[in-house]
């Protein structure tokens, strides 16, 4: 009995002591989290210094509350957080490939818009109420809570915690240089695999943006072009022409989580999901398509096939969107294409917001963006998301309301998760005749049903795109793969980061079939038409690809281009935002009327997302049809005729846009 109160006295009560097991215990719990059950204990085995390091990162951060009387409280805060950090990517990885970073925190919006799509109201509910509990519970521990006993020796406790931080960093360099740890995550699943969930977490929060590169200077950067493909001033600054008739229009289609679901070998499938898809690849330029993203991450695949840049410059889990260029005006292939004398447009089946898209493609040169609260008659999947089918007169709309060529990059959503564990479609035209499990089945049941529809609506678009008067070429591919139980066993394609493209034209091309990765798909089309402009384009079809300095230059171009001193463009960027209208139909107030003590509204284009507004206030409003608004509030009549309507998040209830 004297031992073991000896032996607490000496270590239990020993606060260092303690926070070294309890992080030891904390990083178990988080790893068992990440890896779904006791395959913790292979990582353990397999790899004892990355999880003993693991452990050193929790109790460099645990070690810090032995500086304050009130440990008690800040161990329980701390403790928390890193709790918090396992279960959200426990709970992220149930419901997608990608885990949890620091970069979803900053997507919290986005992420709340989107709760009803992968939770019940039940399970909202009860999150909200597990807050606000955990809030009152930390309010009651720190007003009623312990405090030690006597005097903290303040001079001993920092200065351990001190040396504990000092040693967290000298390893975590020591690491990184004998190759235990790395610093580059080409696969960030993979990455939390191997080198943990804690190191992995913080790395997404402090790696940010694109490193400058080592021998960055103006004179490597230009020598990253011969002198021929500069201007005669020896930059890559764009110079206005009109040469669009030159060529033809050109539309990007990115499909959301498509991929052939032949390629699944774990199930079978009642017929093809997708015949006209595969006749395309049989019959047009196709090939496989390396993407960025894994079973989400849709706009990272957007921003490679937009700008040319690999996202795997940048810190792992980063959106470019949500970062740099959220920030600032940059080139991108609408950028290029303007200052040829091509409209630009993009066109999404999803909310404006989403991705500060709203943002990012007025920076990045499109004149216009339609979003889903322009659009109107939207059907919807049973999980609530736009049915693609919308898309085909967007699409032809873009380029019937302007006179020039057009570049409209099309966003597509219908086939996006979460895919539900019951059977919701009651007579499925694809059935799943077998799958390993019930679960499992139903879940692809619904995803092929979903991507037969997209087939459809690809036959639908290319059959009226076949009848346009002009000359048009569509890339289509995927954005990456669903967010499923897919794995490498489960999935007869390269990688998991494998999705399919087709470049199909509605006059002759020859069928050249190549395997590319997002961020050289625009520069191959590009130089397929014979358009040999904008700066990372052009470095893409005139450096080798098998070179070993090809990446290494690619990325330097981008850090000028994005981070750094602007050389490739003499010093300034030559690239502006500002412009950008929202929907490619104007809405229009033709009239307000007073019928009895209400109020309408007549004029053109009204959707559901169309509400009356006074002074920036969101009134009221009933939509009657796209001619006309009711106001559902009284007003003072000396108003009304300052009425507006504009359009509205569904989300927030943000205003997108307002009449003028």
């Amino acid at each position: 009995m004297n031992r073991i109160r000896d032996g607490y006295e000496k270590y239990l009560k020993n606060s260092f002591v303690f926070c070294l097991g309890w992080a030891f215990l904390l990083n178990l719990i988080i790893e068992t989290l990440a890896r779904k059950g006791f395959t913790v204990i292979e990582f353990m085995i397999d790899s004892p210094v990355v999880f003993l390091y693991n452990t050193l990162l929790i109790f460099a951060t645990l070690v810090i509350a032995t500086v304050f009387s009130r440990r008690v409280f800040f161990v329980t805060a701390i403790t928390f957080v890193w709790l918090a950090i396992g279960i959200a990517n426990g709970v992220i990885l149930t419901q997608r490939i990608t885990p949890f970073t620091m970069k979803d925190l900053s997507n919290l919006t986005d992420g709340m818009s989107l709760l009803t799509n992968y939770f019940t109201k039940i399970q909202i509910v009860g999150v909200f109420a597990g807050v606000i509990i955990l809030t009152l519970a930390f309010v009651i521990l720190w007003i009623k809570g312990p405090k030690k006993k006597g005097k903290v020796n303040h001079k001993r406790n920092i200065t351990v915690a001190i040396l504990v931080v000092a040693l967290t960093f000298g390893a975590t360099a020591g690491l990184i240089k004998v190759g235990v740890l790395s610093t580059f995550f080409g696969n960030l699943g993979y990455a939390y695999s191997d080198y943990g969930v804690p190191y992995c977490f913080i790395n997404t929060w402090l790696n940010t943006g694109i490193n400058k590169p080592r021998n960055y200077s103006e004179e490597a950067v230009k020598n990253l072009f011969d002198k021929s493909e500069l201007n005669e001033d020896g930059t890559m600054t764009p110079v206005k022409k009109d040469v669009d008739e030159n060529y033809p229009n050109i539309i990007f289609l990115q499909l959301e989580s498509f991929v052939d679901p032949n390629l699944f070998n774990h199930i079978e499938l009642s017929e093809n999901p997708v015949p006209f898809f595969q006749s395309l690849v049989k019959n047009y330029s196709s090939g496989d398509l390396k993407v960025p993203a894994c079973g989400a991450g849709t706009a990272n695949t957007e921003f490679e096939v937009m700008t040319g840049i690999s996202v795997k410059f940048f810190g792992p889990g980063e959106y470019p969107f949500k970062s740099v260029l959220k920030e600032q005006a940059a080139e991108s292939a609408a950028q290029d294409l303007k200052y040829m004398g091509f409209a630009t447009h993009a066109i999404h089946n999803h909310r404006a917001l989403f991705y500060n898209r709203n943002q990012v493609f007025d920076n990045i040169g499109y004149d216009s963006f339609t979003s889903v609260e322009y659009m109107n008659d939207v059907a919807k999947t049973p999980k609530n998301w736009a049915k693609d089918s919308v898309l085909v007169d967007q699409i032809l709309d873009s380029m019937k309301i302007t006179d020039e060529r057009d570049y409209t990059y099309t966003i597509s959503v219908q086939g996006h998760g979460k895919y539900p564990t019951e059977q919701i479609i009651t007579s499925p035209e694809i059935q799943v005749t077998y799958a390993p499990s019930e679960e499992i089945k139903w879940k692809y049941e619904y995803y092929v049903n979903q991507i037969h529809e997209m087939d459809e609506f690809l036959k639908e678009l290319t059959s009226k795109l076949e009848k346009f008067d002009e000359d048009v070429v569509l890339v289509l591919y995927g954005d990456h793969i669903p967010a499923l139980d897919v794995s490498e066993e489960t999935y007869d394609a390269k990688n998991l980061y494998t999705t399919q493209y087709v470049i199909w034209s509605n006059f002759d091309m020859e069928k050249k079939d190549k395997n590319l990765t997002a961020y050289q798909l625009t520069a191959e089309v590009f130089d397929r038409l014979g358009i040999h402009e904008g700066t990372v384009f052009k470095y893409h079809q005139n450096t080798d690809r098998n070179e070993k300095g090809y990446l290494t230059g690619l990325k330097m171009l981008s850090y000028d281009i994005l981070y750094g001193n602007n050389y490739i463009y003499g010093g300034k960027n030559p690239f502006q935002s500002g412009g950008m209208k929202m929907g490619i139909k104007d809405i229009v107030i033709e009239g307000v009327t007073k019928v009895g003590d209400k109020y309408y509204i007549k004029g053109k284009n009204f959707t559901e997302y169309s509400k009356i507004t006074l002074n920036g206030k969101v009134l009221e409003t009933i939509y009657l049809n796209p001619t006309l608004l009711g106001l559902l509030e009284e007003v003072d009549p000396e108003d009304a005729e300052n009425m507006k309507v504009s359009q509205i998040d569904k989300s927030n209830k943000d205003i997108i846009s307002t009449t003028e």
